[in-house]
């Protein structure tokens, strides 16, 4: 191999650099794409989406070893706190934020991996850990059909299928804000994992009224992220979306903590 393609393949296989988003270049990604990729199929798409901390390359790092062994991609995005108000830190949550709209430019990075590698950019799979784990439940109500799997990992704010509570509590006036409706059919057949750590039960962080992430009435969907991603739970159920639910035994509030369930969830699913 010439230096040259050498050089080219350090840099866009294995665990990849930060890469600047070609649609908005104050968002990024980053990858890991396993150096012999399946030739007689597209590679599912692994999307980790980070929480306030934005600790995405540790994610994409942690995830490396089941790319490998499934043949699969790794995309780990990276929306900077601090755009606009350079005291944000939870724009990302809540899909829409000055203008941004979040999932849209998740789409946009997942269409610029797809036109450089050979990947399932149709249907990917979802994971995210606290605020991770907001964005991935409201990023399941706008584009269904565009997971084949999503992860909500111990969301601190959950948004329920409920049209009598105001957004982002529930989904009152979701279309006139989002432009689409919630298509309950296409939900009920992507399949919904739920993951919490049985000792994550601090409270600080998520009872916080006044703060620009608090809505009055959070506080009656549960006082820890257990009870919230409970409460989340049975609202799926009651809309007819089966949920695998995993209470991960001593894991606090650490998304690596959790991973493990995460990976034996999507694994089984890429397998069949």
């Amino acid at each position: 191999m010439r230096k040259a393609d050498m050089t080219s393949v350090l840099y866009t296989h294995g665990s990849t650099p930060v890469v600047a988003s070609q649609v908005d270049q104050r968002l990024h990604y980053c990858l890991h794409v396993p150096l012999d990729l399946p030739s007689d199929r597209l590679a599912p798409l692994v999307v980790i989406q980070h929480g306030t901390g934005r600790t995405a390359q540790k994610y994409r790092t942690a995830m490396r070893d089941f790319a490998d062994q499934h043949g699969a991609v790794i995309l780990a995005p990276i929306f900077p706190a601090g755009l606009i108000d350079p005291d944000d830190v939870h724009n990302f949550k809540f899909i829409s934020y000055r203008g941004i709209r979040f999932d849209h430019m998740l789409l946009t990075i997942i269409d610029e991996v797809a036109a450089r590698y050979p990947v399932d950019a149709h249907r990917f799979y979802l994971h995210g850990f606290s605020g991770g784990g907001q964005f991935t439940h409201r990023f399941l109500f706008l584009h269904p059909d565009r997971l084949a799997a999503a992860s909500i990992g111990a969301p601190g704010r959950i948004t329920q299928l409920d049209d009598s509570l105001p957004w982002w509590l529930g989904t009152k006036e979701f279309e006139q804000r989002f432009g689409k409706p919630i298509d309950l059919a296409a939900i009920r057949r992507v399949p919904v994992h739920m993951v919490v750590g049985s000792e994550d039960d601090d409270t600080f962080e998520i009872n916080n009224p006044g703060d620009s992430n608090w809505m009055d009435g959070c506080e009656k969907t549960g006082l820890t992220r257990i009870e919230r991603l409970q409460t989340l739970r049975r609202n799926f159920e009651a809309n007819g979306i089966a949920v695998k639910f995993d209470l991960v035994e001593g894991v606090g509030h650490r998304g690596m903590g959790v991973l493990p369930t995460v990976r034996q969830f999507f694994g089984d699913l890429i397998a069949r």
